[in-house]
């Protein structure tokens, strides 16, 4: 419980002041900002507090979860009397169901949304020349080959490689190009398209990997809401190396390296 009270309750707060905002008659808006030190200092915690919960409410409204904004407004204002008619107990536990009810309305309409979409990005993506479908689904072309005769990597290997993962609206939400640093893990410990499309990769060689949700996170979100639930997903990998099977890595040194 105490993990939602901080933020749910400066949401509670900050939707009282947006809600004054949009209701004049009974909670009018100043003309203009005060010009004393401690009134702009008062202000401005008042404007803090109403752009935090705007976005907050803004992203409730995109979904469809709405509140009484009178209502939120009269448990502000009586609550600054120390006249609340309900408990803090009873508070807490409303406040908990409303954020369980918010996120669960959220998941399905971000998820359902995302699946569309990346339902028609597949089949548009697969029309494409030089596109391959594997049987999972999974969508892969080569953007530059490796060597004559490189090796391919192992489901059980570790690999180091260079990526870039975005969305397919190309919103970029990872990238180890960016962080200029290849990452290196082992093959099988990675999302399923990852370790059937790498696979498919000689060492030296660039793929852009077109995943759908099944293969990706399905219906999680990942990356606090960087990557909705049901996502497809694109990736560009550049494999460098192939490392020792997982297995059969070498012990560390005395220094743990």
């Amino acid at each position: 419980m105490k993990q939602f009270k901080l933020p749910l309750a400066m949401t509670v707060i900050a939707l009282a002041v947006v809600g004054c905002t949009k209701q004049q008659e009974p909670y009018p808006v100043s003309e203009q900002a005060p010009t004393e030190e401690r009134g702009k200092m008062a202000y401005a915690l008042g404007a803090s507090v109403g752009t935090f919960v705007d976005s907050n409410l803004t992203s409730q409204e995109e979904v469809g979860y709405e509140l009484d904004r009178s209502l939120v407004i009269a448990g502000f204002v009586d609550s600054l009397k120390a006249e609340s008619k309900i408990s803090q107990e009873e508070a807490d536990e409303l406040l908990a169901q409303m954020q369980q009810e918010f996120m669960e309305l959220r998941q399905s309409e971000l998820g359902s949304k995302a699946m569309e979409e990346g339902e028609a990005y597949l089949a548009e993506n697969a029309k494409k020349e030089g596109v391959t479908v594997t049987e999972s689904g999974l969508q892969y072309e080569v953007i530059s080959a490796g060597p004559e005769g490189a090796p391919t990597p192992e489901a059980t290997d570790i690999v180091e490689v260079h990526y870039e993962g975005k969305l397919i609206n190309g919103e970029v939400f990872d990238s180890s190009f960016e962080r200029g640093e290849p990452a290196v893990f082992p093959l099988n410990r990675v999302i399923a398209g990852w370790t059937e499309g790498v696979q498919l990769m000689p060492v030296g060689s660039k793929y852009r990997f077109v995943i759908p949700a099944d293969l990706a996170y399905g219906d999680r979100e990942v990356g606090g809401g960087a990557i909705p639930p049901n996502s497809t997903l694109i990736f560009e990998v550049e494999l460098l190396d192939i490392k020792e099977p997982a297995e059969e890595a070498a012990p560390a040194d005395e220094s743990g390296q």
